[in-house]
């Protein structure tokens, strides 16, 4: 693996369980957690394909299967997929790098027809590797695809940034919103939900 991600390095020890069990604690308490792959789920044909990048416990992914999706989950925490196959038995959980995302290679060679980015991934990624990201994720969409990516803005990842790092990976940002349930974008939002989609000047 190349750079290691932010969070490895930058939180406290046993941070990835604490982060497992607090899913499961709100699981359990009644939470809604579903609202990410209800948008995806609006925006795809039936049993699509979808990968969850940066999918940590499977939340996300485990939703949109329980729809009737074919999904794949990445993340670079064992931990966290460790979580996904004991908690969330049906999807193809792995481990791997997002900058790195080779999936044929794993022997899943088909594209996805949507990717879901949720849970603030892009902010945890390692400095100066989310262009390097966006363009792997790229690179397993199929043509009439889309990636949709949400992230808080107040954490060190300017909305401004990710727009040109979208644009060099050969992706366009067809829409924007503040919020997961679609409310109005607005330049101080404090959360962005991009769809982005390949390049129409490619």
């Amino acid at each position: 693996m190349a750079t290691p991600p932010r969070w490895i390095t930058d939180t406290e020890p046993g941070h990835s369980q604490w982060y497992i069990q607090r899913f499961r604690d709100m699981a359990a308490q009644g939470a809604d957690l579903a609202g990410e792959a209800r948008l995806v789920d609006a925006m795809v044909a039936p049993r699509s394909r979808i990968l969850d990048a940066g999918c940590g416990p499977g939340r996300v992914g485990a939703e949109l299967h329980a729809r009737g999706h074919t999904v794949v989950g990445v993340d670079v925490d064992p931990e966290l997929i460790a979580a996904a196959h004991q908690d969330h038995p049906g999807p193809v959980w792995l481990v791997g790098d997002l900058s790195e995302l080779d999936l044929a290679a794993a022997g899943y060679p088909d594209l996805f027809d949507a990717i879901v980015v949720a849970g603030n991934v892009m902010t945890f990624l390692a400095a100066d590797s989310e262009q390097a990201v966006l363009s792997r994720l790229a690179a397993h969409l199929s043509p009439d695809g889309f990636i949709v990516i949400g992230f808080g803005t107040d954490r060190g990842y300017p909305i401004e940034d990710f727009d040109d790092h979208a644009t060099a990976a050969g992706l366009d940002v067809e829409q924007r919103f503040a919020t997961w349930d679609l409310r109005p974008w607005r330049p101080d939002a404090s959360f962005a939900v991009s769809v982005l989609r390949p390049s129409a000047r490619s």
